[in-house]
């Protein structure tokens, strides 16, 4: 049995910017309750993802230090299993804000089982959460992002996540006419 219930996310896990972004595996993720197996199973070797047995209040979440004056998509890359519950009519909401005094933008998500195949992993939320580092683009600030139902009081379960994406994305240039 753990010592606290919930799982503080792996320290020693570096996590390199690839051409996708950064794919942030569930290990580096924060999870309350995920050390309570009653609650959720962490990845092993067999499973790469961790899944949420059941909850009535999922926080999920995550940190990354990024470049400012840059903008940013969050997403959660997600499946159900097939014996899933809880979901219809309870929308999750992916959340971001840079620094810990930033303010949160954010963008509704469902995963109602009538809409996707169990087992298919498939992102949220759809479109992107798109946000923006402010500062010089010189400077480094930490992203702080999560996936969240904690409003509803239902209890869910059968959520996979396999991880989180960020993903820089390119410059626009704005013309004038």
């Amino acid at each position: 049995m753990a010592t606290k219930p919930h799982y503080d996310a792996d320290p020693s896990i570096n996590v390199p910017e690839t051409e996708n972004g950064f794919n942030i595996p569930p290990r580096k993720l924060n999870i309350v309750w995920g050390n309570e197996s009653r609650y959720w199973r962490l990845p092993s070797d067999s499973t790469p993802y961790v899944e949420l047995i059941q909850v009535s209040w999922l926080e999920v979440t995550g940190s990354i230090d990024l470049s400012a004056g840059e903008q940013y998509e969050v997403t959660f890359k997600v499946s159900l299993a097939s014996d899933a519950f809880g979901w219809n009519g309870c929308p999750v909401y992916v959340m971001a804000k840079f620094g810990k005094k930033g303010k949160y933008t954010w963008k509704r998500a469902t995963l109602d089982k009538g809409t996707t195949t169990a087992g298919e992993v498939f992102s949220i939320p759809d479109p992107s959460l798109k946000i923006t580092a402010s500062g010089a683009s010189n400077e480094t600030t930490t992203l702080y992002f999560g996936l969240y139902e904690v409003w509803s009081g239902k209890w869910k379960g059968g959520l996979r996540i396999h991880e989180a994406l960020v993903k820089k994305l390119p410059k626009t240039t704005s013309t004038s006419t």
